[in-house]
């Protein structure tokens, strides 16, 4: 069921629950006939609400191409996601959105070879977007991704990463740890320098999600490396509140993250004031 008014919410079930890591879960939803709750193009987010609970704004984690379901996958960090992290499949949420501008797969990122950059629960967002390229393959260019985690238990869709998108044509993925770790014979260090070491070619554009602090790191090592700031987006979308622009609390000099974003090139984001 989908609903016309992103205010109103609508009560979903919830089909599937993965276990990604100790503390982040994907959750698989379907609208109570059993079809896809509601449409969304790449980087869009969905307000999630449990009665008597209380909601929040999550990213959508699936692709707009898988036509069956949509998914959420959510760490557990207070109120809400402790209890969403208990629920068992079979449990009836609601649902409103979707919200925000999303990425611009039609546009910028279009006929570009496109370099994603992760850090932990920064990949969710991205992977919807990622999905989404690999489904209109023909549409875009070669596809690197790095994705840096505290330690190989601590990645996101690891499984899918291993299993298909290291197997894909023109799809490179460059995973990091960030200290030694037994089992692990990959890369060791963070994101910023990892970056730096890969040397990525700059006509590539970038599609940057993670902590802050990484965000501002990798942030300088593409600039140093040559990359424009309008070669760079971000998603801000934990900043998000209501979703619809009344709040105000995602409120970013003359711009709000809801309404306005909560995607973002980094020449945007050099014109609003330094708070976010």
């Amino acid at each position: 069921m989908n609903s016309n008014d992103t205010l109103i919410p609508f009560v979903a079930v919830v089909t599937d629950i993965r276990v990604d890591t100790a503390d982040i879960k994907t959750f698989r939803v379907h609208s109570l006939d059993g079809d896809k709750p509601l449409k969304h193009i790449p980087g869009q987010c969905a307000m999630l609400s449990i009665p008597g609970v209380g909601e929040a704004m999550f990213s959508i984690t699936s692709s707009p191409t898988n036509e069956d379901f949509i998914e959420f996958s959510i760490k557990k960090c207070g109120c809400l996601t402790e209890w969403l992290h208990r629920i068992e499949v079979g449990q009836q949420i609601c649902i409103r959105g979707p919200y925000g501008n999303g990425f611009p797969v039609e546009g910028a990122l279009k006929g570009k070879d496109l370099l994603f950059i992760a850090g932990g629960i920064g990949l969710a967002p991205l992977r919807s977007v990622i999905n989404y390229c690999r489904h209109f393959r023909s549409n875009y260019g070669i596809i690197d991704v790095v994705y840096g985690a505290r330690s190989k238990d601590d990645f996101v869709d690891y499984e899918e990463i291993e299993n298909e998108w290291k197997k894909e044509d023109g799809m490179k993925v460059h995973l990091t740890i960030d200290r030694p770790q037994e089992n692990w014979d990959g890369h060791v260090g963070f994101v910023p320098a990892f970056v730096k070491e890969l040397g990525f070619d700059t006509t590539k554009t970038v599609i940057l999600c993670g902590p802050p602090i990484m965000i501002k790191l990798t942030l300088e090592e593409l600039i140093k490396l040559g990359f424009e700031n309008t070669q760079i987006f971000t998603t801000l979308e934990m900043r998000m509140k209501c979703g619809v622009g009344k709040c105000g609390r995602c409120n970013v000099g003359n711009k709000y993250v809801c309404k306005d974003g909560p995607v973002f090139s980094f020449d945007q984001l050099d014109e609003l004031p330094d708070e976010y």
